[in-house]
């Protein structure tokens, strides 16, 4: 069981990745090309800019689940490395129900946001609804929820090729 749900998530961070990734690369190319559009040909698209706040959106929360799993957010180790090795144990783990408690917010609230916007549309994709927009919210407080019991009943996880452990923290 704690085999298959740690490859689960390790799949799961994978996936968070590669969405983060794709919605960065796809933000790479439409924003520019709204600035090429608007300077250069003085004729204006109107899509780009919306386009790119919505990829941000995704990029922002799915991957902020997949730092939480691979700890490369931002952290202040600086209190951490004072305390015994013990009680640095304990911190970590507060931090960790912290996170936990976060993320069901995400859930609660981002449900209740998309389900308050879903008849809604945006004015440059009439055909794409506002909640959808915001479903990145309470995927990526599930997401986190799923990596903070990871931490929680099996450790943290070991380091993989795709994970940034190796690197020197910062404090």
């Amino acid at each position: 069981m704690r085999a298959t749900y740690r490859a689960a998530m390790e799949w799961l961070y994978i996936a968070c990745i590669a969405t983060a990734g794709l919605a960065m690369l796809i933000m790479t190319i439409i924003i520019p090309y709204g600035v090429f559009m608007r300077y250069a040909m003085n004729s204006p698209a109107s899509w780009p800019e919306p386009a790119g706040i919505l990829l941000m959106v995704l990029f922002s929360f799915v991957g902020g689940g997949a730092a939480y799993r691979a700890k490369a957010h931002i952290a202040v180790s600086t209190l951490l490395n004072m305390l015994a090795a013990t009680d640095r144990a304990r911190m970590e783990r507060i931090a960790d129900v912290g996170m936990g408690i976060i993320a069901l917010f995400m859930i609660r609230w981002g449900a209740l946001l998309v389900e308050a916007t879903w008849h809604n549309t945006i004015a440059e994709f009439p055909e794409l609804s506002v909640g959808v927009t915001y479903l990145p919210i309470p995927a990526a407080g599930v997401i986190t929820l799923l990596f903070v019991i990871e931490r929680l009943w099996l450790g943290e996880p070991p380091a993989t090729s795709f994970t940034f452990r190796d690197q020197p923290q910062a404090d």
